[in-house]
């Protein structure tokens, strides 16, 4: 069981464009069309399930917002900045 992270350690530890709200971390990701989201969607799902660590994906239009938070534990935890994290790299290769 992880422990839940206070807001000064997220703060610290959160990826840029990345944002506290309430007890998840979120980001919102702007694609030109909707199968670019679409797609991106897909790859987000293949990281969480190699991690065992599913997020709540929204798919719109030409945007994908992702939100993280470690339900058994009640909050934001270590695994949700380190999802935060592979979303990220992957993003960016």
């Amino acid at each position: 069981m992880a422990d839940i992270l206070s807001d000064e350690e997220i703060e610290a530890q959160l990826p840029a464009e990345w944002a506290q709200d309430d007890d998840e971390i979120v980001r919102t990701y702007e694609f030109d069309d909707y199968l670019r989201g679409v797609n991106f969607a897909q790859m987000v799902g293949e990281i969480a399930e190699s991690q065992f660590h599913h997020p709540e994906i929204i798919i719109r239009y030409s945007e994908v917002e992702i939100r993280l938070t470690s339900h058994e534990e009640g909050g934001i935890t270590d695994d949700d900045i380190e999802m935060a994290e592979l979303i990220e790299s992957e993003r960016n290769a």
